[in-house]
């Protein structure tokens, strides 16, 4: 009789915790109901832990960091005033334009004569947009009956002067040879080229932008490809949907850190091309804020591709075929490693036509002439463009599981 009150004394208090214990989680379960669930807390804590990933992940750093800045070392110790490309020239309007000089230096592949109000000559004479202001005068000496003066900027590289000055002097010694005797010559260079001020153009002046772009271009695509591939394969967007936080803030969330890794990437860049290369910073912080907002406005565009390239993947051996199709073209064509016009002129309408390409020109724009934003609503309006084309792809292709 004792043995049974025992037990049933026993059973009444387990059976009393048990009924607490369900309460609680109970008045529990309807506490968090009532209670709204903070969902910018939650894509933060998403952003941080991805963030975490990226920087523990090797092949993200060295494709963000590591690659560009090798690029950036190598092109940079190469030379500090090289780099300047395309032999655009203007001819003043005060030239003799019927002389045989003019008539056979025209005509020459890679020496471009521009047409524009010299007004605009003279900007873009001082930003190293053209090489060179040629002038061709008549003079009163039966041996050399033309003089050719030069007038160019600090801001042309001496090379491409140097260039200029070749490419004249050996139309001169051929029409010589045709048409003067051993002692005349058609024309004269002016040994004294003038040069108004201009800031330097360096080498790194055109590559760091390219570089940079390489950059944001690669962690756009392949890092938010494999990123979402993997955790749709590996069930992590599956276990998000068991949670309280919505499908817009993960990815947000995951986006941010993204951001904020190249962002830093951009501000590692740029800050060792300052300090040890000299690449021009127009107006200091102001330009360097600048170039970091840019860099936002293309990653994002960017990222649209990533997005694309993890929803038609069907594994993760297809990820790198689809992703060098969207970023090879634009490593290639874009003005990363020299200009679109070394290019033939029936394949610059297609360069034109690339987003990194409008990246590059806005950044070289804004660091090295002193552009701002508003002034490069062209370039910037052609990103937004993509992006909107981009993503409205991304939308149909994205896949959650």
């Amino acid at each position: 009789m004792y043995d049974k009150c025992l037990n049933f004394i026993i059973f009444f208090f387990e059976s009393f915790v048990w009924f607490v214990r369900i309460n609680d989680i109970f008045a529990a379960t309807l506490f968090i109901m009532k209670t709204q669930y903070n969902q910018f807390k939650a894509m933060l804590a998403v952003s941080k832990g991805s963030l975490r990933a990226i920087f523990r992940s090797p092949s993200a750093v060295v494709f963000s960091i590591g690659f560009p800045l090798i690029f950036i070392l190598v092109f940079g110790f190469l030379g500090g005033e090289g780099g300047g490309i395309n032999l655009k020239v203007f001819l003043d309007k005060q030239s003799d334009t019927l002389n045989p000089v003019y008539g056979a230096v025209k005509n020459i592949p890679g020496l471009k004569f521009i047409n524009k109000p010299e007004n605009e000559v003279k900007e873009d004479l001082e930003k190293g947009r053209i090489t060179a202001i040629l002038t061709i005068s008549k003079t009163n000496n039966p041996s050399a009956p033309y003089n050719i003066s030069i007038k160019s900027s600090e801001a042309v590289s001496p090379q491409n002067i140097s260039v200029l000055r070749q490419i004249i002097q050996s139309v001169i010694s051929g029409i010589n040879k045709n048409m003067f005797p051993e002692n005349a010559t058609i024309a004269v260079i002016s040994n004294d080229i003038e040069k108004i001020p201009g800031r330097i153009y360096r080498t790194i002046d055109f590559i760091l932008p390219g570089q940079l772009g390489f950059s944001l271009l690669s962690s756009g695509v392949f890092g938010v490809a494999f990123l979402f591939f993997n955790l749709r394969q590996q069930l992590v967007l599956k276990r998000f949907f068991a949670t309280p936080i919505k499908r817009g803030y993960i990815i947000t969330g995951e986006a941010i850190s993204r951001v904020l890794f190249q962002l830093l990437t951009a501000i590692i860049i740029v800050g060792i091309g300052t300090l040890a290369f000299k690449f021009t910073l127009v107006h200091g912080l102001i330009t360097f804020a600048e170039i970091l907002v840019l860099s936002f406005i293309a990653l994002v565009v960017f990222m649209g591709f990533g997005f694309i390239v993890s929803g038609l993947a069907k594994s993760e051996s297809t990820i790198p075929p689809l992703a060098n199709i969207i970023t090879l073209p634009q490593f290639l064509l874009a003005g990363t490693f020299f200009s679109i016009e070394a290019f033939p002129s029936w394949l610059q309408p297609l360069c034109k036509i690339l987003p990194l390409t409008h990246f590059n020109t806005a950044m070289r724009n804004i660091a090295f002439e002193g552009a701002s934003l508003v002034s490069c609503w062209k370039e910037i309006g052609v990103l937004m463009i993509w992006g909107i084309i981009v993503y409205a792809i991304a939308v149909k292709t994205f896949k959650w599981e």
